[in-house]
């Protein structure tokens, strides 16, 4: 499946003043920062065409999964060369593997989206979109165990020897403008009886490919001049609505890795990036 659009200023800026007030403001000719590709090419499904939960049943790309829920997982992204402000984009999606296993949970059918932007018919960014499809829920919220109470003077900072964090907590609004600038309308983004009732959760969901795109925020923010390369994101646990959590990047030989923590310490999500050396202009 193939969409083909310009990249105009009016979603990169919407989220700049959402998401990324420190951000540059978008200038046409110049470049996008690495991810906000996701803030175009929105959802387009026909409303007949959604899923009780909201998400995508036909896609045009994905067959029908009989199964109840959607979630991402994460992504594999490559930035082989710049996306400019201006630039014609044709956003080329097809279906990478289509995996079912049986879990402790029941049924899961892992399904890939492949999604290439190409300008000028070159392929400019590739990312690998991994999601589950799931058995339906039991209707009682499993809020997350609390973590055991440690005397602070015995409190070690699983994050201390990283070289940099940023601390976030979104809002409903927050939420609610990103699944209205992405054409999300997956109901665990804003319906809270649903998020609670029917996923278990404590809570409104923060969208996966948001916290992604924090996470490379961060990674942008902390480059020293190099330019990403690579990143490879997985989602591992739920981040909510109204609550702190801290992204923590540790730079090594090979790139850098990131975590994603709640404040109990559990992880919520990891990300490894590579990087090369900036290119003028870019």
């Amino acid at each position: 499946m193939e969409r083909t659009e310009q990249l105009d200023l009016r979603p990169a800026s919407w989220y700049r003043s959402t998401f990324a007030t420190a951000a540059p403001e978008p200038v046409l000719g110049e470049g996008l920062p690495a991810g906000w590709e996701g803030v175009h090419f929105p959802f387009e499904t026909p409303f007949a065409q959604l899923r009780e939960d909201g998400s995508p049943a036909e896609d045009g790309v994905l067959p029908v999964i009989d199964l109840p829920r959607r979630m991402y997982a994460g992504e594999d992204t490559a930035f082989l060369s710049p996306l400019r402000y201006g630039d014609v984009v044709t956003q080329r999606t097809s279906l990478g593997s289509l995996v079912e296993k049986q879990g402790r949970a029941g049924r899961l059918v892992f399904a890939d989206l492949v999604r290439e932007y190409l300008v000028d018919g070159e392929v400019a960014v590739r990312s690998t979109w991994h999601d589950v499809f799931l058995e339906a829920q039991p209707a009682v919220p499993s809020p997350r165990t609390a973590a055991p109470e440690v005397a602070a003077e015995d409190a070690v900072d699983p994050d201390a020897g990283a070289d940099w964090t940023v601390t976030r907590s979104l809002d409903s609004r927050q939420l609610f403008r990103f699944s209205a600038v992405t054409g999300n309308t997956h109901r665990i983004h804003y319906d809270r009886q649903w998020a609670r009732e029917v996923e278990g959760l404590d809570d409104l969901l923060v969208h996966g490919p948001l916290t992604r795109i924090l996470v490379l925020d961060a990674l942008t923010a902390n480059a020293g001049g190099r330019r990403l390369a690579s990143v490879r994101f997985r989602a591992k646990a739920p981040v909510l609505v109204d609550t702190a959590f801290r992204i923590a990047g540790t730079d090594g030989p090979e790139g850098t890795s990131v975590v994603v923590r709640a404040a109990d310490g559990t992880v919520l999500a990891s990300a490894d990036a590579t990087w090369r050396a900036a290119l003028h202009g870019a």
